[in-house]
C-alpha cells in the first residue's frame, strides 16, 4: 500500500496557503505521496526569480486590494481568484512522476465530460487553450508539483494587473509568457471547485490505491504550528515579496518649470543600490540632496516619497520645498 494523505484549506489567504505548502513540504515524511487542494482570494503570484516590479502593475493591485504573492517554485506570474483551483502533489524523489499527476488531473477533468491533453511546456490544454500552468521544486529526498486549473476564474483581470511589456525597466529576472487560456466552465457549466476537487481526490485514490480520510486545514488548528507561523511570516514579508527581486535598473525623466531631471535608479534585493542624477537645474544643493539621501531607500512609492518630504523639511529652505513635492510625486507615480 502507498502511504497517501490528502488535504484541503479551508481559506483563501493567499500567503497562508503558499506558507502552508510550504510547511507540508519541509516538514511532513518523506515516503507519502501528498495531495494538497486549494484557492486564493484575488491576488498575482510571482515566480521565486520574478521581479515583481517588472511582472506587475504594483499601482493597480494597491487601488484594487489584489495582494502580491511569491512561491517557492519558478516559472511565470499569474492571477489567482476563487474561480482558479490550485493543486499541489508531493512525492518522494524516487517516485516522482509529473506525467502521473497530469493524469491524475485529466482523468478528473473526464468526469465531467472534458477531455484535454499535456503540452510541452507543462500545461495542460482542452480545444487547444491552456486552462492549467504548472510549476516545480525538488531536494534531494522529495519533490512538489503544483498548478493551476481555471475554472471559472475573472480573465479580464490578467491584463489589468499582469504587464510583461514593460520597455522601460531591464532586469535579469525570469519573465512570463503569455499563453491563449481558457476556463474549465466555459465548456462545462456545471463544473465547480467542489466537484472538480472531489473527481480529483477520487482520481489521485485510484492511481495510488490507496484511500484516506481528507484532512480539512483550518486557519484554528493550522495557527498551532509554530513552524508554520514563522513560514507564514516569511511569506507575507516586504524582504521576502519585493526584498528577493532579481537586480533591475529603472530610468526617470520629466521637465518642470525649473528645469529636467533624470534619475537611472539600480535597485537590487528591493533597495536603492545606486541613483544616477543628471538635472540641468541651477539649484545644485537640491541635487546633492536626493543623491545623498535616496540610496538604501526601499523601492516602493510609499517609502520614496515620505523620505523625500519629510527630509527636505528639514534639511532644504522654503524655497527648494516645491521642488522636493515636485521628485517625490514625480517618483511615486513612476516606483511602481
Amino acid at each position: 500500500m502507498n502511504k497517501v494523505r490528502v488535504f484541503t484549506a479551508e481559506h483563501n489567504d493567499p500567503w497562508f496557503n503558499l506558507a502552508t505548502e510550504d510547511w507540508l513540504f519541509k516538514n511532513f515524511p518523506d515516503d507519502e505521496h501528498i495531495l494538497f487542494l486549494w484557492r486564493n482570494s484575488p491576488c498575482i503570484v510571482i515566480g521565486r526569480f520574478q521581479n515583481p516590479w517588472i511582472e506587475c502593475d504594483l499601482g493597480a493591485m494597491e487601488r484594487d486590494n489584489i495582494i502580491l504573492s511569491r512561491r517557492q517554485s519558478g516559472g511565470g506570474a499569474v492571477y489567482h481568484d476563487l474561480g482558479n483551483t490550485n493543486f499541489t502533489f508531493m512525492s518522494p524523489i524516487d517516485d516522482y512522476d509529473i506525467q502521473r499527476n497530469f493524469s491524475i488531473i485529466l482523468k478528473a477533468i473526464t468526469h465531467f465530460g472534458i477531455e484535454g491533453m499535456t503540452s510541452g511546456r507543462n500545461d495542460l490544454l482542452v480545444e487547444d487553450k491552456k486552462f492549467s500552468g504548472s510549476a516545480f521544486k525538488k531536494n534531494s529526498k522529495k519533490a512538489f508539483h503544483h498548478g493551476t486549473l481555471l475554472i471559472n476564474a475573472n480573465m479580464g483581470a490578467l491584463p489589468l494587473y499582469l504587464t510583461p511589456d514593460k520597455e522601460k525597466l531591464v532586469s535579469k529576472g525570469i519573465r512570463s509568457v503569455s499563453s491563449r487560456v481558457t476556463n474549465l466552465a466555459t465548456i462545462e457549466p456545471s463544473i465547480t471547485h467542489e466537484k472538480l476537487c472531489e473527481a480529483i481526490i477520487e482520481e489521485f485514490f485510484n492511481t495510488y490505491e490507496s484511500r484516506v480520510e481528507v484532512e480539512a486545514l483550518t486557519l484554528s488548528n493550522l495557527s498551532l504550528e509554530p513552524t508554520l507561523n514563522e513560514t507564514y511570516t516569511q511569506y507575507s514579508s516586504w524582504q521576502w515579496l519585493y526584498g528577493s527581486s532579481p537586480h533591475f535598473t529603472h530610468p526617470i525623466s520629466k521637465r518642470f518649470e525649473w528645469g529636467r531631471i533624470t534619475f537611472d535608479f539600480t535597485v537590487q534585493k528591493g533597495l536603492i543600490k545606486e541613483v544616477a542624477l543628471s538635472s540641468d537645474a541651477l539649484a545644485v544643493e537640491f541635487i546633492e540632496f536626493l543623491q545623498n539621501i535616496l540610496p538604501q531607500t526601499p523601492y516602493t512609492k510609499q517609502d520614496i516619497y515620505s523620505k523625500i518630504i519629510n527630509l527636505a523639511s528639514i534639511e532644504l529652505g522654503e524655497s527648494l520645498q516645491s521642488m522636493a513635492l515636485d521628485v517625490a510625486t514625480l517618483l511615486y507615480e513612476e516606483c511602481v
